[in-house]
């Protein structure tokens, strides 16, 4: 217990940090019996207000509707918080425990003694969206590849390998690799966080203050508690790049002049330009969609959406295959509970599960309509300059 429990004075507070793994069923033991030893003031959860709700109401997330994550642009948020709630479940599954189980005995321990209780992460969202406007394109690809690319033969996990790793020498060293391996990720996930719960740990109410942590973020937490925290700062989602806003303009553009220089040397040449323009971009969008096996309507949208959407940086023929895909095979409430172990299996993606299919639908026509733009762009030049 010693090396899991850190005590810090903080002027007039003593903070009680406790280490976790959120996955540890000794972590819940190590929750209940510290607080109960301790009796402090306040707890401090490393949740946000939606983590808090997915944990009081867990079959909400079974109602999550994908049509609606299509509409509101959540595709890759979802896909990345699918992938890390997926990779914990599997993990708590093989130790037979529940994932976040020392967070929910941390919210029953602080209500038994009449403690406050703070919500201390910062939003999921805010963490997600950060990450993902930082990155550049290569490290986005390299990053979801890590996630698709994990499926290497799985070592046995146990008890006392989770015990090593909530030691701080062991996870100093698994976020300096990651530090190494993704800059920005380490940054955002680990350093920014461990910024913004220390602030809200060293605010919370109450001269004892007792916070459950992540045994990764105890280090920069305690090294964060006597520092000024910019808030502001770290919860603050930066606007798109701007070259990219240019970008998207840019290619819809160049298509339309080569089309209407298309028209200007003849109509013939105008015509088959538009008809280049049409299969080659609709055509390949089609043909992603049915490399992800979408139900022929879907593969219909594709190519009829395509074309069209290409031109406005504001939409995709993705979301309109995904949006068919998903009213053609509704997903269910079992699709989206088997999800942690068909997320990580080919069979999972193509056939098993229809809430993953309608998402692979989505990426796999968004892929083959941007091939199809530049091919239908290539062959429309050839036609021009004869």
């Amino acid at each position: 217990m010693s090396e899991q429990v850190t005590r810090l004075q903080y002027q007039d507070k003593e903070i009680i940090l406790v280490a976790t793994a959120h996955v540890s069923e000794a972590s819940v033991t190590l929750v209940r019996e510290t607080i109960d030893q301790e009796r402090p003031n306040s707890v401090c959860v490393e949740l946000d207000e939606g983590r808090y709700q997915a944990i009081k109401n867990p079959k909400a997330w079974e109602q999550m509707n994908v049509s609606k994550v299509i509409r509101e642009r959540r595709l890759l948020q979802v896909l990345a918080q699918l992938f890390l709630s997926s990779y914990q479940k599997r993990l708590a599954k093989k130790l037979g425990t529940q994932v976040g189980g020392e967070m929910i005995q941390g919210i029953k321990s602080a209500e038994e003694i009449g403690a406050e209780l703070v919500l201390a992460d910062r939003p999921v969202q805010t963490t997600f969206q950060r990450i993902w406007r930082f990155l550049s394109f290569k490290e986005k690809v390299k990053v979801l590849y890590g996630f698709l690319g994990d499926e290497e033969e799985e070592e046995e996990i146990t008890e006392e390998a989770l015990a090593a790793m909530m030691k701080q020498d062991t996870l100093e060293g698994l976020v300096a690799e990651m530090r190494n391996e993704f800059p920005i990720v380490g940054q955002v996930l680990i350093t920014e966080r461990d910024q913004y719960l220390a602030n809200k740990i060293k605010s919370a109410p109450g001269p004892k203050v007792l916070a459950l942590l992540g045994g990764a973020h105890v280090p920069g937490v305690i090294e964060e508690i006597p520092k000024e925290q910019d808030i502001a700062a770290i919860t603050h989602v930066p606007k798109k790049r701007s070259k990219l806003k240019w970008l998207a303009w840019i290619i819809p553009i160049a298509m339309i002049a080569l089309i209407a220089l298309a028209f200007t040397q003849s109509v013939d040449l105008g015509v088959q330009s538009l008809w280049v323009w049409w299969l080659w971009n609709g055509g390949l969008a089609a043909l992603f969609a049915l490399i992800a096996l979408a139900n022929w309507r879907s593969i219909l949208t594709a190519f009829m959406a395509a074309p069209l959407t290409t031109l406005n940086p504001f939409l995709a023929a993705g979301w309109f295959a995904g949006l068919v895909e998903a009213w053609a095979k509704k997903p269910t409430v079992e699709d989206v509970k088997n999800i942690p172990e068909d997320i990580f299996s080919v069979k999972g993606w193509f056939v098993r599960n229809r809430f993953l299919k309608v998402l692979l639908v989505v990426v796999l026509t968004n892929i083959g309509s941007t091939i199809g733009t530049f091919a239908a762009g290539a062959n429309i030049f050839r036609l021009i300059s004869g």
